[in-house]
Formats: structure tokens, sequence, C-alpha cells
């Protein structure tokens, strides 16, 4: 494929992404523009999120840190990108994200909270950081449990060097539409009884390819699509 047809298919994924997310925040009575889109670019190319980002993507979220770190370096030229990490984080790579990263939607421990507000570099902003909740209940999944996701709020929103903007749940997997419009509605109740005592809360990070349409109808504020931007995911090796 020639770098002019990469550069085609990449804005024609870009519009026909942007055009669900407008057509689903219209049916939930919401404006468009209430609800931002997060590429994700696990394990796609730096030449695929260069292309995307001239397309008009500016908000890019990865899984991996090392990853992360050198698509931040080998995309240094463009400036305003703006980095999400959304993966699982480690204890021992929450240094990475404080200093490169600008928002964190993954975050589950005070441990892990406490690691970031320290070791953010005091010239950079607070880093902006989202709880993770697992709605679904399931062993294998990140996240506090809902019963816990509060405390732990109150408990970030202390912290100096963060910046508590909300809450982020992927659902089960599998399970259709009803289920999973219920775990995102749960997850919405939550962050309406987190604003009601913690001032600037303002993102659910919920939605994906698959299911942004549910999403959004339930409140939705962040929605990461990756698939229906990049195409199928390649293979890890």
């Amino acid at each position: 494929m020639t770098a002019s047809s990469e550069a085609s298919q990449a804005s024609a994924r870009l519009a026909a992404v942007r055009a669900r997310i407008a057509q689903a925040a219209q049916r939930a009575g919401r404006d468009a523009s209430s609800v931002a889109l997060l590429a994700v670019g696990k394990l796609q190319s730096v030449a695929a999120l260069r292309e995307l980002r001239l397309a008009g993507q500016r908000a890019f979220g990865e899984n991996y840190v090392q990853e992360a770190v050198g698509k931040i370096a080998a995309l240094g030229d463009l400036t305003d990108i703006q980095w999400h990490f959304i993966g699982p984080l480690q204890a021992n790579k929450t240094r990475e994200v404080a200093r490169h990263l600008h928002w964190l939607h993954s975050l589950d421990r005070l441990k892990i909270a406490e690691r970031l507000s320290a070791q953010r570099p005091p010239e950079m902003p607070p880093l902006e950081v989202c709880v993770q909740v697992n709605i679904s209940g399931e062993a294998s999944k990140s996240g506090c449990a809902p019963e816990a996701a509060l405390a732990l709020a109150r408990a970030v929103h202390a912290l100096p060097r963060l910046r508590l903007r909300g809450f982020m749940g992927m659902p089960e997997p599998g399970i259709g539409a009803e289920a999973t419009r219920a775990q995102y509605a749960a997850l919405a109740a939550l962050m309406q009884a987190a604003q009601r005592e913690l001032p600037g809360l303002d993102t659910l990070s919920m939605g994906m390819s698959d299911d942004l349409e549910i999403a959004i109808a339930c409140g939705s504020t962040m929605v990461r699509v990756g698939t229906a931007l990049f195409g199928p995911r390649p293979a890890a090796g």
C-alpha cells in the first residue's frame, strides 16, 4: 500500500469512527463534543500512529510502558500528541509513566498513585488520572473493586502531583448488549456518587470499537478505540 493510500485509509477510518460517536451522542441527547476519542495504538506501528495524527487524531493510548515510551520518542516531532496509558501498571514502571505520559486510566492501587505523585517532575503539569474499576468482577481483570473505588478516589484526589479526572472500566466480553449496558450503567452511577463530593471529576473512560454506542448512551465521555481506527491488531512477537 502506498503512503497516500495509507493516509487516505487513516482519514476514512477516523471519519467513520467520529460519525459513529456523533450518531450515538445524538441518540442519547448529547452533544458529540462531550465524547472524546482515544486512539488505542497497542502493537500498531509508529507509521500508523503518525498517519492517524496527520489525519487529525490527537489523543493516543498505549497498553505497554516500553512501547509507549518508544513511540513517544519516535513521534517527538509531533509535539501536540496527548499520550494516555491504559494498561495495567506495575510499581517498577511508574517512573516512566510519571515522566513521559499525560494521562493514566488504569490506576487501581494507592501505592501506585503515591509513587506516581512522588515521581511526577515538578516542571510538568499534574498527571491526569482515572481510577480503574473492575466492573465485570472477573478475576483476570485489573481494577479495584466497585465498593473500594470511592475510597481510592478520595485518596488519589488528595495527592499533590495527580489530578483525578474520573473512572475507567471494561465490561466482560461477549456478554451481550443488555449485560454490557448494566455494567457501564453501574460505573456511571459510581461516577455520579463521586462527583457529589470530589470536585473536578469529568471523565468516564468506557467504550471500545464494538460497544462504544452503548457506552455513550450510558454517559461515557471518552471512548478507547483501536480496531476500528487501525484495522486488526498485529500479533505480538
